[in-house]
């Protein structure tokens, strides 16, 4: 167990019948950069049952946030969708992730790409004040099925610009864009249809792709990640890691999940 410290439940809060996030206490010990993730479970016939989750709370909360899917029949999700503040969750010690501003090359625009749960390490990146001194323009981009899963959008619209230590830089550096696929809404559509046909730029307000200047993470859908990243290869952008910065990046921890 000494992979793993015990974690207090403390709030739990249901967005939807399949979406949840809960905050729990954090280890002193465990350090993190934001947009990484750990693993995190809990015990399970006397073993620990471990899933890879991105931190939602920026590195320098006192406190962790996770979010999560629900599945009926998931060994974790079944089980971890009940969890009650008090309760105990089992943290990993060792953060890792390819979500890192490092492993990319300078730029001017970054694009956070994200469906449903994959939101969850750019919503500590887009409350790191970090992020927004290496780039002009941070463009948050979340896609959904439905309204009622755009997780955060009230935090994101509301209290962050309103945050005394990087609200200035929320205000005028953060474009928020949230999509659906199956709901009327003020943006709709799939996000490399919206990236290929210049429709996202051209709501958000936003110069066409330019390769010499925009980067890109992903985090997502198996679908989205695959169909976006045959989008950027083809604009000539070409993928970073830890050895080679590029100009986009994909977390790859929860495509087999």
């Amino acid at each position: 167990m000494s992979n793993f410290f015990e974690a207090k439940v403390l709030t739990v809060h249901h967005w939807t019948d399949r979406l949840f996030s809960f905050t729990c206490t954090r280890d002193p010990g465990f350090r993190y950069q934001s947009g990484q993730f750990t693993m995190i479970g809990l015990n399970v016939d006397g073993r620990p049952l471990m899933r890879a989750y991105s931190m939602v709370s920026p590195h320098y909360e006192e406190t962790l946030e996770f979010l999560s899917i629900k599945v009926a029949d998931g060994p974790l999700t079944s089980r971890l969708q009940h969890i009650q503040p008090g309760d105990t969750v089992l943290v990993g010690r060792k953060a890792s992730g390819t979500l890192l501003t490092q492993n990319l090359l300078p730029g001017r625009t970054l694009y956070l790409l994200g469906t449903g749960t994959g939101l969850a390490p750019f919503m500590s990146m887009v409350r790191d004040p970090e992020v927004y001194g290496r780039f002009e323009k941070v463009v948050l981009v979340h896609g959904c099925r439905q309204v009622a899963e755009l997780a955060y959008a009230g935090l994101i619209m509301t209290e962050m610009p309103r945050n005394e230590w990087f609200g200035e830089q929320v205000t005028r550096q953060l474009v928020y864009y949230p999509t659906v696929t199956r709901e009327a809404f003020r943006h709709q559509g799939r996000i490399p249809t919206l990236l290929e046909t210049g429709q996202l730029c051209r709501e958000a307000g936003l110069a066409a792709l330019d390769p010499a200047r925009d980067r890109f993470m992903l985090c997502g859908s198996p679908a989205m990640l695959k169909d976006t990243r045959t989008l950027l290869d083809k604009l000539g952008l070409a993928e970073g890691n830890m050895s080679h910065p590029g100009h986009y990046v994909i977390e790859r921890a929860f495509v087999d999940k």
